[in-house]
């Protein structure tokens, strides 16, 4: 089984003590004040571990993929599944191969959206640099992906459009840092008691222009399969053979402009080949759900009659279909 490159135990309050979130904007000032008022109690530990690359399996089966997808056509909601008891359930950070690296600035995306909510992460980062580890989900070109277990959900941030509330354009991405501090301080709930998340940091490739190249499709398949991986290999060390479902998103289909079709395609795929109980995936809105029924179809086609199949083989005929890179959203 493989292990980890390393791993740490922290508890919450040392962390947040020894080694506080540096929030250099006055909006995450703002959402802390809110999560984090004066008297909050820190306590619980957390799991911070760094993964190696994972060789692809040998085979893979897109068909039984396809039926670990449950899609949703909301935002994550960090509730569990209601069909599976006693799950471990794992939350995708869409990140920036600097770990947690802009969460305390103006930027509002999903990575620092996650950030904000569990500012134990922020604390993490702090902790990590002072103690000289690397914070690094991408290292010498190679995916390093990191994992952090039973980090505090302390608050909830509404970024929908909602005038009444002065959230006319809502409070995604560049809005956020746009916004009065009094409508971001309305729009954060606080949790009290706070929620209890996983989380599983990726980055995706950016910046690519055209067809997607064979290296830069297995490079991505990789990264997912060796997250969606070890999830379930700390799944299994934290609480036996319970269930594994991870939940994601349009993962590196925003400002790094991947291509929502096939960046979903090889999460379902990755997260065959790992291994999962279940992928939630959700889609934000009811009219991204048609993506991920191209992304499922485009799989049954590749499937066939075959059952498994040989992944060096899929890859090729994944890349055989065409897929051409999108234009960041320049949140």
């Amino acid at each position: 089984m493989p292990e980890p490159i390393e791993r740490i135990l922290f508890d919450e309050d040392r962390l947040m003590s020894e080694h506080p979130p540096v929030l250099r904007h006055r909006n995450k000032q703002a959402v802390f004040e809110v999560a984090c008022p004066p008297g909050t109690v820190f306590q619980g530990q957390i799991v911070y571990s760094r993964w190696a690359p994972m060789p692809l399996p040998e085979t893979v089966d897109p068909a039984a993929a396809c039926r670990l997808l449950e899609a949703r056509p909301d935002a994550y909601d960090y509730a569990p599944v209601p069909d599976l008891e006693g799950a471990v359930e794992w939350h995708v950070n869409f990140a920036d191969p600097n770990l947690f690296g802009y969460y305390g600035s103006g930027l509002f995306a999903q990575d620092e959206m996650q950030t904000a909510e569990h500012p134990a992460l922020g604390a993490l980062r702090e902790a990590l640099q002072a103690m000289g580890r690397s914070c690094r989900t991408v290292e010498r070109g190679q995916p390093t992906p990191v994992l952090v277990a039973g980090v505090p959900r302390r608050c909830r941030i509404d970024t929908d459009a909602n005038p009444a509330e002065g959230r006319e354009r809502g409070l995604y991405g560049n809005a956020f840092a746009r916004a009065d501090a009094d409508i971001v301080r309305r729009a954060t709930r606080r949790l009290d008691p706070p929620t209890v998340s996983n989380i599983i940091a990726i980055a995706a490739l950016y910046g690519g222009r055209g067809r997607y190249a064979h290296t830069e499709v297995e490079y991505t398949l990789q990264t997912a399969y060796t997250g969606f991986r070890a999830a379930a290999i700390e799944s299994g060390r934290l609480r036996g053979d319970a269930p594994v479902v991870v939940h994601t998103g349009f993962w590196g289909c925003g400002v790094f402009g991947g291509n929502r079709v096939l960046m979903t395609l090889l999460q379902i795929l990755a997260a065959g080949a790992a291994g999962l109980d279940r992928l939630v995936f959700h889609a934000f809105k009811p009219s991204n759900l048609q993506v991920v029924d191209e992304a499922c179809a485009n799989l049954e086609k590749l499937a066939g009659a075959e059952g498994p199949r040989e992944t060096a083989a899929l890859i090729d005929e994944i890349i055989s279909l065409g897929f051409e890179w999108g234009v960041g959203d320049g949140n």
